[in-house]
């Protein structure tokens, strides 16, 4: 949840940088939960004939589908830029079937080690070796 927060504040726009699979799976997955959860209270105000609590879940729904269109965008070119790839290749998703294979491909690939054309590597090296700030003695 941290990292689903921390893309929607301090990166909500910022499609320069490097974003690990870490990152950008644990975004997509509360994207993914919210969204659901927006979902099911539609479907159960449906099924209460409910106009209010479909309602509800109809406005909450578009309202994180609208919120959230520039931070999803921006943290998918960030992790294209991990894999040392442009930002412009996210739209190599419009080519049906074969485009958003992909792109999944590239999502789930490790980044680059060290530094790349977009920034340094946000996994942390050093001269010994690939090894993340965090696994440092």
């Amino acid at each position: 949840m941290e990292i689903f927060l921390s893309v929607l504040k301090n990166k909500y726009a910022d499609f320069n940088g490097r974003a690990r699979r870490k990152e950008y799976w644990n975004y997509v997955l509360f994207l993914l939960i919210f969204i659901l959860a927006a979902y099911v209270i539609m479907l159960v105000g449906i099924a209460m004939e409910s106009t209010i609590i479909s309602g509800l879940g109809t406005v909450v729904l578009f309202v994180v589908a609208l919120g959230t269109i520039i931070p999803s965008l921006a943290v998918a070119v960030r992790r294209l830029h991990d894999t040392n790839r442009s930002g412009w290749f996210y739209f190599i998703g419009l080519i049906p079937l074969i485009g958003g294979i992909l792109l999944l491909v590239w999502y789930c690939t490790e980044g680059t080690h060290g530094d790349n054309d977009y920034g340094p590597d946000p996994k942390g090296s050093n001269e010994i070796g690939n090894i993340g700030n965090d696994e440092l003695v």
